[in-house]
C-alpha cells in the first residue's frame, strides 16, 4: 500500500540524509585513506564495485541519490552499503563481468562454508531489473537488510542460503518473479534444515510476487509484523523427508490480506492462489496472532492457514495455531489437509475449517 511504502522510504531517506551529511563532513576533513571506519562516497557515473574492493572491514560505501549500473559483490566482512533510499538505484547495464553479473544477481554477498562473511549491511537503496535475484546472500552471519526497494527482478527480490543471525526488516519486495523473501538451506541442493540462530523477518512490505515469504528447509526464526497482500501466496514454510526437520520457528502477528494472484503450476507445485500462510512438511512451528483475511481461490492450497502435504509425503508434526483473527477466505479459513495427527489449532477467530471444529 502506498501509506506502508512512504513510511519505509520516508526513514531510509532520513537515516541517508544523516549519513551524506556525515560523507560531506568527512570530505571536507579529508580523513586518512584507511582510517578506522572510513566512509567511501560514490557518485552516479562512479563504480561503487571499485569502492567496495577499496573498503576495509567496518567502513562504509555511501551513494549518492542516481542510478548505478551494473552487479556489486560483496566479500570484505563489517562493510555497510548505504544509498539515500530509493533514489539510489542499482540497476543491470554497464560491464558484465564478475560472478554476480554472470549469474544475473543485483547485489550479491558472499561467504564461504566454515568461513562465514559477518556484519555485512545493506541499506537504503533499490535494487531493480536483474534477470535473477535483486539481493542474494549465501554463507553470511549477522547480515542486515533492511530499508531497502528490491522490485522488479526476475526470481527472488531478496534471497539468503546457508546463512545465520540475518535481520531482514523494513524492505519493501515487490512485483518479483518468485519470492519477496527466500530464505534457504540450499538454493541447489537437497539436505536437511540448518538453523538460523534466530534470524528475523520483520516489519517488510512484501506485494505482487509469486510468494511473499518463503521459507525452505531451515530451523529456529521468525517472520514477524509483516504486511503482506497481492501475491499469490502470503508465507509458506516448506520442509520435506531431510533431517533436520524443517520447523521450530515462528509466523507471529503479521497482516497477510487478499494474496489472490494466480500463479500456474510447475513440474514441483500445483497452482498457487489464495494461501496466506502455508505449513508443509514443517514441524514444532508456532503460528499465532496474525490477521489473515481475504484470501481466496481454486488452488489445492487456497485457504487462510492451511496444512499441506510435501511433495514428497512427509506430513506436517507437532506445528500449533493458535490466536490468530483468520476471516473471509476460502475455501477455508482453517484448513488441515494433511495426514499428520498430532498438530493443534485453538482459540483462532475463524468461521469455516477443514475439517470442523479448528475455529
Amino acid at each position: 500500500m502506498p501509506t506502508r511504502r512512504v513510511h519505509h522510504l520516508a526513514a531510509a531517506t532520513a537515516a541517508a540524509t544523516t549519513a551524506l551529511t556525515t560523507a560531506l563532513t568527512a570530505l571536507g576533513a579529508a580523513p586518512p585513506a584507511h582510517a578506522a571506519e572510513a566512509l567511501h562516497l560514490v557518485q552516479p557515473g562512479e563504480s561503487i564495485q571499485q569502492a567496495v574492493d577499496e573498503a576495509r572491514p567496518g567502513d562504509t560505501v555511501q551513494l549518492l541519490p542516481g542510478t548505478y549500473l551494473g552487479s556489486v559483490r560483496i566479500t570484505t566482512p563489517g562493510l555497510t552499503l548505504r544509498g539515500a533510499g530509493p533514489a539510489s538505484v542499482i540497476a543491470p547495464g554497464g560491464a558484465a563481468d564478475g560472478a554476480c553479473a554472470t549469474a544475473g544477481h543485483g547485489l550479491c554477498v558472499v561467504g564461504a562454508d566454515g568461513a562465514p562473511l559477518t556484519d555485512v549491511t545493506i541499506e537504503a537503496l533499490a535494487v531493480t531489473g536483474f534477470r535473477k535475484n535483486g539481493i542474494n546472500a549465501s554463507g553470511t552471519d549477522g547480515m542486515t537488510v533492511r530499508a531497502t526497494y528490491v522490485h522488479d527482478n526476475g526470481q527472488q527480490g531478496i534471497s539468503q542460503e546457508k546463512s545465520t543471525r540475518a535481520v531482514i526488516t523494513g524492505n519493501e519486495s515487490t512485483r518479483n518473479g518468485q519470492s519477496g523473501v527466500f530464505l534457504a538451506n540450499s538454493v541447489d541442493s537437497e539436505g536437511g534444515a540448518l538453523t538460523t540462530d534466530g534470524t528475523v523477518v520483520s516489519g517488510n512490505l512484501l506485494t505482487d510476487n509469486r510468494i511473499g515469504v518463503t521459507v525452505r528447509r531451515l530451523r529456529d526464526l521468525s517472520v514477524e509484523a509483516n504486511e503482506i497482500h497481492g501475491n499469490c501466496g502470503g508465507v509458506f514454510i516448506v520442509g520435506d523427508e531431510g533431517v533436520p526437520r524443517a520447523g521450530a520457528l515462528g509466523v507471529s502477528h503479521n497482516r497477510i490480506v487478499a494474496n489472490n494472484r494466480y500463479c500456474p503450476p510447475n513440474p514441483r507445485l500445483d497452482a498457487i492462489q489464495g494461501t496466506g500462510i502455508l505449513l508443509t512438511g514443517a514441524e514444532d512451528t508456532t503460528v499465532t496472532g496474525n490477521e489473515v483475511t481475504d484470501n481466496v481461490g481454486a488452488s489445492p492450497m487456497s485457504g487462510g492457514i492451511v496444512l499441506f502435504r510435501s511433495v514428497v509425503g512427509v506430513a506436517n508434526a507437532r506445528n500449533t495455531v493458535t490466536g490468530n483473527h483468520v476471516v473471509g477466505n476460502g475455501p477455508a479459513d482453517l484448513a488441515d489437509r494433511d495426514t499428520g495427527t498430532d498438530n493443534s489449532f485453538a482459540r483462532n477467530q475463524c468461521a469455516v475449517s477443514e475439517p470442523a471444529g479448528h475455529c
